[in-house]
C-alpha cells in the first residue's frame, strides 16, 4: 500500500469517526464514555495522519 493510499484511508476513517461523534452527541441517550472513546480514537488517527504526512516526500520544483 502506498503512503498516499494509506493516508487517504486514515483520513476516511477520521471523517467516519467525526460523523459518529456528531451523531452520538446529538442523541440524548448516548453514553458519555462512548463519545470520549470515539474522540480518543479520532485523536489517535489524527496523530497517525500527521506522522504519515511527514514521511511523504515533498515534490520538488526542478
Amino acid at each position: 500500500m502506498s503512503l498516499q493510499t494509506h493516508l487517504a484511508e486514515l483520513e476516511r476513517k477520521h471523517r467516519q469517526l467525526e460523523e459518529a461523534i456528531s451523531q452520538a452527541a446529538a442523541r440524548p441517550s448516548s453514553d458519555t464514555l462512548d463519545v470520549v472513546e470515539l474522540k480518543r480514537k479520532k485523536l489517535l488517527l489524527k496523530e497517525e495522519i500527521e506522522r504519515v504526512k511527514l514521511t511523504i516526500p515533498k515534490p520538488t520544483l526542478h
